[in-house]
């Protein structure tokens, strides 16, 4: 498989040969179901799609009931559709297998982290952007120290141009980051130590990508 779905636990930390601290976090991947499996033939590309955490039936629709019983499976909250994945996974796609985490990774293998960070709401451009300010509260400057300042548009070009950075919504985001390592794994407890941050809040939705 080229991936699994997983969920957010926390963040800790472990120590290497050197005695040196390593920030992971630890998520909860898998097992997954393989609820359909595409191919060129009758849809134009190869895929499969994995679902995971089992959802109640009573808020399930009956087009999803009848989309996880071909499957064999138990109605499940959230679906990923992995593209093109190597063909060295082959042999693990058929519909209604289960996939765990030893399936996909193993120690010292890297993979791409993909998930939804945190909203903050509205913000200003120190926070959102970086900005120092306009500068320090002296000569008569009472209300300016987190402001943007001049934005830059006067008779010409009478506009502002696409892409300032100003004030504005912050988080809340598809974010996704790139070779990570994986230090530990628990399959007994389907959970995997990853190397450094992965977007999103404790419980929140994870795809890891190999």
């Amino acid at each position: 498989m080229p991936g699994l779905i997983g969920k957010k636990v926390g963040m800790t930390n472990i120590y290497n040969e050197a005695g040196k601290s390593i920030a992971c976090t630890l998520v909860e991947a898998g097992p997954c179901i393989v609820t359909q499996v595409k191919n060129e033939n009758s849809d134009g590309y190869r895929a499969v799609q994995l679902a995971y955490d089992d959802k109640k039936e009573k808020n399930t629709s009956k087009a999803e009931k009848g989309h996880y019983a071909k499957a064999g499976s138990q109605p499940k909250k959230y679906q990923v559709e992995f593209r093109d994945f190597r063909s060295e996974f082959d042999d693990k796609v058929a519909l209604g297998k289960e996939i765990n985490i030893t399936d996909v990774f193993k120690v010292d293998d890297f993979v791409d982290a993909v998930g939804t960070t945190k909203g903050k709401g509205f913000q200003g451009v120190v926070k959102r952007h970086n900005f120092a300010g306009v500068g320090q509260a002296t000569h008569g400057q009472h209300n300016r120290l987190r402001a943007p300042g001049s934005i830059g548009a006067a008779s010409f070009p009478s506009r502002v141009f696409k892409g300032m950075r100003m004030a504005g919504r912050m988080g809340g985001g598809r974010k996704k980051i790139l070779n990570l390592k994986v230090m530990k794994v628990y399959p007994e407890k389907n959970l995997i130590l990853i190397s450094g941050s992965i977007p999103g809040a404790k419980n929140s939705y994870v795809i890891l990508e190999k």
